[in-house]
């Protein structure tokens, strides 16, 4: 193979020579000089990222592997190199990719079937500060089965290890696969009597490992709910773990647990950890005396925890006056306490963002059902104002949850009247959707379909801004989700609307698109692209014009729908846009000549399904009107098919809507 010639890094050359010596001692013959040599290099490297980043590209790394994997080497020459090779990794993230592709890993892990314990917890501290690393694959822990496994036997030899390995667990469990590893190699009985641990960082640990282990996961949670510790419910244990004499750090990660256990359906959302323990030391958390990543990880989790109840959203909102808490994530970056630290103000700047994003989540999550929340939300100081530019900002974390923020209160026809359109939130609402990644779009598009309703007053500002084409481009998006809300937004638009836009949407989507979204695998894209079509054939002049240019392709579509496998709900919003195209002046024409359409509504006049039956009469009322010219030849065209006898049999029914629907449809034939 061809070795590619790597560029050295620059070395400084005052240090290179003492390095140079260091890594030179390392080959000496004579093993007491070997190890006088890395204990030498241990204490020249502690808190010095110069000197590591020199060792580590004058080669130190392979040789103290060696010495470290050698049987020949003495017990305590291999510690010592574990301990160096530990404060090496202690250094940057470029260290710790050199020790990563020098094979540290399974290294130190064959160095974990030792017998000797000083030696086992050096290997053990280094393992744990590569894989806490951001840069270090996380898969290296689970490619030789055998690791899971003889890691829970050690959780028993001392403290430290307990500490260092869960410590790996917590940081190498990023998956359904992971958790599920974990979990059938008993991490839960392994780990629960840690909680009461004598040590806090091993109780900790512990602790994060039950929440990135419950995390989004039923089977752990579920079996998590019944684990007693030390006799007492391990719920009880996060409890106590929550009480405000417990450093913040427990309280918060204690809540997480409760919470996903509680997301997963372990614990019911009005069980009393829940609304009394868990939801206020969430909310404690949000409040401006600390830090900024506590007030981040509060504000998340507490909207993950109440997302889908309502109730516990309610309670939240009248909890310590949350939704003015939440306006001082804009103001004030920087815990009180932190004022005085310089690094500390200079951190919580550049971070700010994460608190704005974080609060947007949350008001999302709070206003996302009760009307009285999103009115006390937008009533917050200048919050629209905050969310308009929240829009815009350079994080796409932030946009995202601005843009989460605006659709949980697009869903009140009060604030689309008022605050939206005072503000032109559209605006900005268009400018992201021209070219945002697909997360932000199906939030964003969701938006729009709110804003399009007809009672809004954003419709006609948002008409003129070729709004259409836009969304015509979405309906061709590979993701379900984009088609969807492009298609809704447009039926939306199409509701009512004057024939001058419904004449753009059809020309503008374009009847090729519009028959391959009536053909699409996503029943949601159907059912809105058939509303779309119901809403543009409404109104006689609107029905007969499109049905003139493009009646031969609709009456296809429909025949196509009705024939194959669908819902009711699909095949009840077909027969009522047959009906609509039935209620036409010259419209009604495509389906008295069609013979075979005429025998599938008598066919679904007779369905089992009351809806269908209904649909499918209301088509029979307006073909045989009488007002209208040519009444006569249809009413006695229907007769001779034997409608009129259908129409006595369904007189009969026990659905009041259905017999009052057929008695007026005979009605006409005694006019």
């Amino acid at each position: 193979s061809v070795k590619k010639l790597l560029k050295a890094p620059a070395v400084e050359p005052e240090v290179t020579a003492t390095s140079r010596h260091y890594v030179d001692r390392l080959f000496d013959p004579d093993p007491q000089k070997v190890l006088q040599g890395v204990i030498d290099m241990k204490n020249a490297v502690i808190g010095n990222n110069k000197q590591k980043a020199n060792l580590i590209v004058l080669g130190a790394v392979p040789r103290l592997l060696y010495l470290l994997q050698q049987s020949s080497s003495s017990m305590e020459l291999r510690t010592e190199c574990a301990v160096v090779l530990g404060s090496l990794a202690m250094g940057t993230e470029n260290n710790i990719k050199s020790l990563v592709d020098c094979h540290i890993i399974p290294a130190l892990l064959q160095g974990l079937l030792s017998s000797d314990l000083i030696f086992i917890e050096a290997c053990l501290r280094c393992l744990r500060t590569v894989f806490i690393s951001p840069v270090t694959p996380v898969q290296l822990l689970y490619t030789d089965p055998t690791v899971i496994p003889h890691l829970m036997s050690l959780l028993s030899n001392s403290l430290r290890t307990q500490e260092y390995i869960t410590q790996i667990f917590s940081h190498c469990c990023k998956t359904p696969e992971h958790q599920t590893i974990l979990f059938n190699h008993g991490a839960i009985q392994n780990i629960a009597p840690l909680l009461i641990s004598p040590s806090y960082k091993v109780r900790m640990q512990a602790l994060k490992c039950f929440s990135v282990l419950a995390y989004e996961n039923t089977q752990v949670s579920m079996t998590l709910v019944n684990v007693l510790v030390d006799g007492e419910l391990l719920t009880q244990v996060f409890v106590k773990m929550m009480q405000r004499d417990q450093p913040i750090e427990m309280q918060l990660t204690a809540a997480k647990c409760l919470t996903y256990m509680c997301r997963a359906s372990a614990i019911r959302t009005d069980d009393s950890c829940i609304v009394l323990k868990t939801l206020p030391c969430l909310v404690r958390m949000c409040s401006k005396e600390h830090l900024l990543e506590e007030r981040v990880e509060g504000a998340e989790t507490l909207a993950y925890l109440m997302e889908p109840d309502v109730e516990l959203q309610r309670i939240a909102s009248t909890t310590d006056h949350l939704v003015a808490m939440l306006a001082d994530y804009f103001k004030y970056p920087s815990s009180v306490s932190a004022i005085t630290d310089i690094k500390r103000l200079d951190h919580d700047l550049k971070h700010a963002h994460e608190l704005r994003q974080a609060a947007f989540k949350l008001y999302a999550s709070l206003g996302s059902n009760d009307e009285d929340i999103r009115k006390k939300i937008t009533e917050t100081e200048n919050m629209m104002d905050r969310i308009v530019s929240g829009l815009s900002e350079s994080s796409i974390k932030v946009r995202l949850a601005a843009v989460r923020c605006l659709h949980s209160l697009s869903r009140s026809v009060q604030q689309l009247r008022t605050s939206f359109h005072d503000h032109a939130v559209w605006k900005p609402l268009m400018k992201l959707l021209q070219n945002a990644p697909d997360e932000v779009l199906v939030m964003a598009s969701s938006t729009l379909c709110n804003l399009l309703l007809e009672f809004s007053p954003s419709k006609e500002p948002i008409l003129e801004s070729g709004v259409i084409e836009l969304l015509c481009s979405l309906t061709q998006s590979d993701s379900p989700a984009l088609r969807v809300n492009g298609i809704w937004a447009l039926m939306n638009m199409a509701f009512q609307a004057d024939q001058k836009v419904k004449v753009e949407i059809v020309r503008c989507l374009g009847t090729e698109q519009l028959f391959r979204l009536l053909s699409d695998p996503d029943t949601n894209v159907l059912m809105k692209t058939l509303g779309l079509l119901r809403n543009l054939l409404s109104t006689r002049p609107h029905i007969d014009q499109i049905m003139s240019s493009h009646g031969k392709q609709i009456m296809q579509a429909v025949t196509l729908i009705l024939e194959a496998e669908h819902s009711i709900e699909v095949k009840e919003q077909t027969l009522c846009i047959l009906a609509n195209i039935a209620d036409g002046n010259t419209a009604k024409d495509l389906i008295m000549t069609n013979d075979d359409m005429l025998q599938k509504i008598k066919y679904y006049m007779g369905h089992s399904n009351v809806k269908l039956q209904l649909a499918a009469t209301f088509c029979v009322s307006n073909l045989i009107w009488n007002e209208e010219d040519g009444s006569q030849e249809r009413q006695d065209k229907l007769r001779e098919m034997g409608f009129v006898d259908i129409l006595h049999k369904l007189t009969q029914s026990s659905d009041p809507n259905l017999s009052d629907r057929a008695k007026t449809a005979l009605q006409q034939y005694l006019a």
